[in-house]
């Protein structure tokens, strides 16, 4: 009778630790936007040890893709097991990683100011966040990264408000060079483009104020000097990438500029086996500038 009663305690005591070294995601999180006018969603990990802890924890943004949601870094991109990993190795501390959906938005405000997504990530969700889950505030403690669509995002958040972050990690980033915008399809334009941009351009005349405002290519000309070398960013792509030349452009130009980046070559294509093995590394490179 013994015997069992220390196997069960032991069981117990086994499944407490095991429960306490895994983070905990939370899907279907909402958040009532007054700026868009309907209930945002975000998933949201929280790391090992988070239920008994007291602390605040750094936060990183991760942003998704086109056509996916907040349920992709975690369903696809294995965030749970991955951050687990790396934060129990001692990598990267302990941190918070929200993993708001933005729909087919680029996480841009739209050229007729009636869509305004970037304004609701500044002023509505990022607040929400910091005042609803215990996250440490201020820039040294908060980065951004994302794949294609979502590495667009973080690269124009990181460079359009560089006073906001300490780190930025764009995986396969949707960089497109003038050219590329002025060559594309007019229905491709139209059905990813029209909307934000506007429809029916063509040609240079797709490259209005509202798209350079938006591009990470014409943003990192005008980016505040001082400002941008609070940022530390991480850009990676795929060799078999076809979004390769943008993200060779953009490596090119911060380096003319003299804006310090870190830039990544590896084998592989626009994919989710990809985008997975370079997020430890992604948690690793915001976690050095959470502790520096």
């Amino acid at each position: 009778m013994k015997s069992w009663l220390v196997l069960l305690v032991l069981a117990f005591a086994f499944a407490n630790g095991t429960r306490a070294q895994q983070g905990i995601v939370l899907e279907g999180q909402e958040l009532e936007s007054e700026i868009l006018g309907r209930t945002m969603r975000y998933a949201i990990y929280l790391p090992p040890g988070y239920e008994a802890s007291t602390r605040r924890y750094p936060v990183l943004y991760l942003l998704h893709g086109y056509t996916d949601s907040e349920w992709a870094w975690v369903q696809f991109g294995q965030v749970p097991h991955i951050a687990d990993a790396v934060i129990r190795s001692g990598e990267a501390p302990p941190m918070i990683i929200v993993m708001p959906d933005a729909g087919l938005s680029w996480y841009m405000n739209d050229h007729a100011g009636t869509e305004r997504y970037e304004d609701y990530f500044f002023d509505e969700l990022l607040p929400h966040i910091e005042t609803t889950w215990p996250v440490r505030r201020g820039w040294e403690f908060r980065a951004v990264a994302g794949l294609s669509m979502g590495g667009h995002g973080a690269l124009i958040y990181a460079l359009k408000h560089p006073a906001m972050f300490a780190a930025c990690a764009p995986l396969s980033a949707a960089v497109y060079t003038d050219k590329e915008v002025i060559g594309m399809p007019q229905d491709r334009w139209d059905h990813v483009w029209g909307k934000l941009i506007g429809t029916g351009l063509q040609g240079e005349a797709r490259l209005t104020d509202h798209w350079k405002a938006n591009n990470a290519l014409w943003l990192a000309r005008q980016v505040d000097r001082e400002l941008i070398r609070r940022v530390s960013f991480y850009i990676d792509c795929g060799d078999d990438d076809f979004l390769y030349k943008g993200n060779a452009a953009l490596h090119v130009l911060l380096r003319d500029l003299n804006i310090v980046h870190e830039y990544r070559v590896r084998d592989g294509g626009h994919e989710w086996n990809y985008w997975r093995t370079a997020l430890p590394e992604v948690l690793r490179f915001a976690g050095r500038r959470f502790t520096r």
